[in-house]
């Protein structure tokens, strides 16, 4: 064998109990468990693990790296988590199936999310498909990846940033798109229906959808209208309309925010316990974390978003329709801040486009605006324009209880909806899946080690149809990490969010290291993860 890991703690995915073992792998797989007792094995080289546990590589369910991958070969912030394959194309928003024009919008639109704004050369976009997309992630990049076609990037190609019911043709366009983004290789479909231009479809646009994912047996995954006012609502909207296609329902980031949702947490897992028990096929992720993290834009309603980012701009510098925005934003409660008046004190800038704007982060717009001596809403216009609409904010707005009571769910998994741009990112996107492991399993106990390797990387494989991953099983892929359950945690705070773990030595992606003594190597062994048109995935 390549490797044999010795006397090490298994905790093998399943949720049961670990055991001791030594472990071979040969090529890229798990190839022997021998358990304590059992006969030795032998192998061109060996790891003495004593004191770390072995278990299956971290799945992140609700990834933002579809471009970070590509421009930054190391992509320490998940390598160095133990994270082995994550999922791109989230919240509807990303860079296939594109024409030049739809790829030019949507790299503005998500310039906040992703960088690679208009005139960014750092990236080669030498893709349109999502098949020539994950073409490029085979080209090797850090870790797997696997792609959800984004609906509001599909209704930008189809339909474009006009508020109104797509057309017969235009609806057969967006079902011809996703079908092909699912057999060029993608596992899904994702939508943002609080981002502009995927929240403009109605739920028979999206049911349609849905149908084409179904029959390919993917799932769907939206950020759904609401999760603040009118969150359950929204979250029955989904599983009303999944059920009606026939598809599978994951739910991203699954949370009960602002204060109109302070402890409602067992209202939505009453509600997804009763689909369950009928029989709907449904999972969710979260990140264990109370503040959110998106665009400052995003916060606008949708109606200022008609017509894309230049049309928005045009928009905030007009009186007039800034006056109307602001109206909604502050006394009515607009659609894209989920129908909550919003609180300019929890709007924290984490990250701007222009350099010279950098004086904002790690401020409210609350604190900007009273050191400027001015009203939070002309410090968040005249930040929006500067930036052209790239500023990403953290919205302090969640709630701990309503964490830790989802994460304890049935169908729960791990996603750190990661963005990693910005001078002040969210501490999740480097520490998400080591803060599980740390704080909420050995610190606070809320599940047990075994169960939290078990929501991080079982569930979701089974969730992706993954037949021989998230498991430390002989045949299975050697996508593994080492750590210390003793030691494992988070280094990224708020204050210093860049901040790499502690507790995780080894991460093998292919039975290769791609975190080996604690460092980064240079090996890129991770490739697209694709559902095939046979519906299983490779």
């Amino acid at each position: 064998m390549d490797l044999v890991i010795r006397d090490v703690r298994v905790i093998d995915g399943s949720g049961g109990p670990s055991y001791r073992a030594d472990v071979g792998l040969g090529d890229g797989r798990i190839a022997a468990i021998r358990r304590e007792g059992g006969p030795t094995l032998s192998g061109r080289r060996t790891l003495d693990a004593h004191g770390l546990a072995l278990s299956p590589g971290f799945i992140d369910m609700h990834a933002h790296s579809d471009l970070a991958l590509l421009r930054d070969p190391a992509h320490e912030a998940k390598a160095a988590q133990g994270v082995t394959l994550e999922v791109l194309g989230q919240d509807g928003l990303s860079y296939a199936p594109v024409d030049d024009a739809t790829l030019g919008e949507v790299r503005q639109a998500i310039t906040g999310w992703n960088g690679g704004a208009p005139g960014d050369t750092t990236i080669d976009f030498d893709w349109r498909t999502v098949g020539e997309y994950l073409d490029r992630l085979d080209r090797g990049i850090a870790v797997n990846a696997a792609y959800l076609v984004p609906q509001g990037t599909v209704r930008m190609y189809a339909v474009g940033w006009d508020d109104r019911p797509a057309t017969e043709a235009e609806l057969r366009r967006m079902k011809q798109l996703v079908a092909e983004g699912l057999e060029q290789g993608a596992v899904g479909m994702s939508s943002g229906l609080t981002y502009t231009p995927g929240m403009y479809a109605g739920d028979a646009e999206l049911t349609e959808l849905c149908r084409v994912v179904a029959r390919y047996d993917g799932y769907y995954c939206p950020h759904h209208r609401s999760y603040g006012a009118g969150a359950l609502q929204a979250y029955e909207e989904m599983i009303a309309l999944t059920r009606d296609a026939g598809c599978a329902l994951h739910l991203a980031h699954a949370t009960m925010n602002f204060g109109v949702n302070k402890g409602r947490a067992p209202d939505l897992l009453a509600l997804l316990d009763e689909a369950l028990d009928a029989g709907a096929d449904i999972s969710l992720d979260t990140y264990p974390y109370t503040p959110g993290c998106t665009t400052l834009v995003a916060m606008l309603p949708s109606w200022a978003g008609e017509g894309g980012p230049e049309a928005v701009l045009t928009r905030l510098r007009d009186e007039a329709s800034a006056e109307k925005i602001r109206h909604h934003l502050e006394e009515i409660g607009s659609d894209g801040c989920h129908g909550v008046p919003i609180e300019w004190d929890t709007i924290e800038i984490s990250g701007v486009s222009d350099p010279g704007l950098a004086g904002c982060v790690g401020k409210t717009i609350q604190q900007s605006a009273d050191q400027r001596g001015e009203s939070p809403w002309v410090t968040a216009r005249r930040l929006l324009i500067a930036d052209r609409l790239g500023s990403t904010i953290l919205q302090h707005v969640g709630h701990e209880e309503n964490v830790r009571q989802i994460m304890r769910h049935r169908v729960h998994t791990g996603g750190s909806d990661g963005i990693l741009q910005g001078y002040k990112p969210h501490p999740r996107a480097y520490g998400t899946f080591p803060h599980y492991l740390g704080r909420y399993a050995r610190e606070l106990g809320i599940l047990t080690l075994e169960e939290t390797v078990a929501h991080l990387t079982s569930r979701p494989a089974a969730r992706l149809r993954l037949p021989d991953r998230g498991l430390v099983r002989e045949g299975h892929r050697a996508d593994l990490v080492l750590f210390d359950p003793d030691t494992v945690a988070a280094g990224s705070t708020f204050e210093a969010p860049r901040t790499l773990p502690t507790g995780i030595p080894y991460v093998l992606i292919d039975g290769r290291f791609v975190i080996e003594d604690g460092a980064r190597t240079d090996v890129l062994a991770g490739r697209s993860v694709r559902r095939t048109p046979a519906r299983s995935v490779s």
